[in-house]
């Protein structure tokens, strides 16, 4: 048996101009992903702070939520995709997305 992934996802809390994404863009993204996978766990009460360094040197901030879900089997490409809805829905060039292999103790 395989062990089962742990996928996380940045949504970010506001937009690229700065503006507050509403609260039902991010109620959508927890009702879908506990449709599909029985459950998601949104951290949302304290947005953390993400720096990247821009191809100019400038320095980005951003204040995102973090979303995550336990899935037995990682398919991998309806993730590609969904990351991309999320990109088109929260206008962003990228959201962050990871899928890291994980044991329950």
């Amino acid at each position: 048996m395989s062990s089962p992934f742990l996928v996380q996802l940045l949504l970010p809390a506001r937009t690229r101009l700065g503006a507050p994404i509403a609260a039902e863009q991010f109620a959508r993204v927890r009702v879908e992903l506990t449709e599909r996978f029985g459950g998601v766990t949104a951290y949302s009460r304290s947005p953390a702070t993400g720096l990247w360094k821009r191809d100019d040197d400038a320095i980005e901030r951003d204040q995102v939520i973090m979303v995550e879900v336990v899935v037995d089997v990682f398919d991998r490409e309806w993730w590609r995709a969904y990351r991309q809805q999320l990109e088109a829905r929260f206008g962003q060039e990228e959201v962050h997305a990871r899928a890291l292999p994980m044991e329950q103790i």
